[in-house]
């Protein structure tokens, strides 16, 4: 998946991406700056949010580069996979933005990531591109350009759909009305596409993603094909809708396309370099960035009802005290500690199977107390 071989030598040249109101405002990237020459580099930085239209060149990198350093965002990184396209030199991200998914390093470890980056210590992953083309009506040769998130081709006109006909390896599969449609790459899975309802793509996984946009169909589910196979769009000529459709790459280069207009992605021959200075799974990164909740509603329901149990003792003093300690109540709460499957365990006197004269939940295990509904939620779920 990666390597830690990279340049090391004299004239080691950096590139450092940011946005323009950080360039201005922030200390980062100044320090970032600085601390990069003092290590003995020649540092570059760049701050352009210039938009090429679709199928354009853009600006490169030198290839001799070492590393491109970005400060900002998502979005800031797209902007520097652009300076990388078609060289080998790597991308270290570091999240100045909101969810930074691409980033490695949040903005407080900046000297740790310029450290590392000094000592050339990270490892290097490579990322699936796509490469599309677009045929306009009569086109004798096509426009290309490329992704490393997504491809949308949507609606221009907001009071109309558009219609599209879907092949995968020029077989027909589908055509619909829709707003939409977006053809991502396992990195971009977590972005557009996911908000389309599309599912997440771990980054090693070589395969596109195809999701409609709010499709007027009965079938018209997110598709998943191997980096072997292509996908084609046709935007279709109808008598009611002929406004064309719009096709942008990476939220980036854009432009307006024409009905009768096909679209074609495949898996690209290059794959782009992201830098990583820790070996971070990807699953504790989505858990992470995205704050999903890993404990679910059953669990959680369990925990409430062993808290309100020993609140119970507590309250109960003397009461429930003396039965367990054959005694005087304590004098403070009990403490438990919680095991994995949420039971109460530890120092602490384990709770009464029942107590005396409790009005006890017929339906609930042992130990359970009334009105916790862990066999109720069983039987309704």
């Amino acid at each position: 998946m990666g390597s830690r071989t990279r340049r090391c030598d004299d004239g080691r040249k950096a590139v450092i991406v940011t946005h323009p109101q950080l360039a201005a405002e922030s200390d980062v990237v100044e320090n970032t700056v600085s601390a990069l020459r003092m290590h003995g580099f020649d540092v570059r930085l760049t701050d352009s949010v210039d938009q090429a239209p679709f199928g354009s060149k853009t600006a490169h990198v030198d290839e001799d580069t070492e590393i491109v350093v970005v400060l900002g965002g998502d979005g800031t990184i797209l902007r520097a996979a652009e300076l990388v396209k078609g060289t080998t030199v790597p991308i270290l991200g570091v999240n100045l933005g909101h969810v930074g998914f691409l980033a490695e390093f949040e903005s407080f470890e900046l000297k740790e990531a310029v450290k590392r980056i000094a000592n050339c210590d990270y490892t290097v992953e490579r990322r699936i591109m796509a490469d599309v083309e677009l045929w306009l009506p009569d086109a004798s040769e096509p426009l290309r350009d490329w992704a490393l998130n997504d491809i949308t081709v949507e609606h221009t006109d907001r009071g109309s759909m558009i219609e599209v006909g879907i092949e995968v390896d020029d077989v027909a599969m589908s055509s619909f009305g829709c707003d939409g449609v977006i053809v991502s790459t396992p990195t971009g899975s977590t972005a557009y596409a996911f908000s389309a309802g599309g599912p997440v793509i771990w980054p090693g996984v070589e395969a596109l993603e195809l999701t409609p946009l709010a499709a007027h169909a009965l079938f018209a589910r997110p598709l998943i094909i191997g980096s072997q196979s292509t996908f084609s769009i046709d935007v279709l000529n109808t008598a009611s809708v002929n406004s064309g459709a719009w096709i942008c790459c990476d939220g980036r280069r854009q432009g307006m396309i024409p009905n009768g207009s096909r679209i074609v992605v495949k898996a690209s021959s290059s794959r782009l370099r992201l830098a990583h200075l820790e070996n971070v799974p990807f699953t504790k990164r989505l858990v992470s960035k995205f704050d999903l909740p890993v404990i679910g509603w059953r669990e959680q329901s369990k925990r409430s009802a062993h808290r309100r149990w020993n609140a119970g003792l507590a309250d109960a003093g003397s009461g429930f005290g003396a039965l367990i300690h054959g005694g005087a109540a304590p004098a403070g709460p009990v403490d438990t500690v919680a095991s994995h499957d949420g039971t109460p365990q530890g120092d602490a006197p384990a709770a009464p199977t029942e107590a005396p004269g409790a009005d006890r939940n017929p339906s609930a295990g042992p130990g359970t107390p009334h009105g916790a509904g862990v066999s109720d939620a069983t039987h309704t779920a």
